[in-house]
């Protein structure tokens, strides 16, 4: 798909993400010379064909006084993961939650969820609340604890996929 001026200029202005200001689209139209409203109709017209398939949010939860995650893995009966999974992504404390496929003989768990808090202990206890609030503490589940960060950076376009979409 050919692109327009307009259009790679906001593609241009979004390589660095989203600022973080109020009103970050009016900062991506001072960059691109447009409007507010300009950039949020460019940018709505670029999700709906397919050129931008979603925006995402980096989250960085140690600046934010968050020290301690874990990814707890699941193994949730195959017809029970999606509801399991919508209602574990409606907790505020789990900030991913998705399916993978089970490996076994050695790993069982086909549901993965991300849990942040402020030390290990909270996240433990999180962990527990949700699982009984939840009727899954009897199902197979495990706490992995990150040891280091990694660094985490949104989408990236490139001077040259903007230039090359004329």
């Amino acid at each position: 798909m050919a692109l327009t001026a307009t259009e790679r200029a906001v593609i241009a202005a979004l390589d660095g993400g989203l600022p973080l200001v109020p009103r970050p689209y009016a900062a991506i139209g001072a960059k691109a010379g447009l409007s507010e409203a300009e950039v949020r109709e460019v940018l709505g017209r670029l999700i709906e064909t397919g050129v931008i398939r979603r925006l995402g949010l980096v989250v960085r939860h140690h600046e934010l006084g968050y020290r301690a995650n874990a990814m707890v893995v699941w193994d949730v009966p195959d017809g029970e993961v999606a509801a399991v999974g919508r209602l574990l992504a409606s907790y505020p404390c789990v900030t991913l939650c998705y399916r993978r496929p089970r490996r076994p003989p050695v790993w069982p768990y086909n549901l993965f969820c991300m849990v942040h808090g402020q030390d290990r202990a909270e996240v433990t206890s999180l962990v527990r609340d949700i699982a009984q609030d939840l009727d899954l503490a009897d199902l197979p589940h495990e706490l992995l604890f990150s040891r280091r960060r990694f660094k985490q950076t949104g989408a990236r376009y490139g001077r040259a996929a903007v230039k090359g979409a004329a």
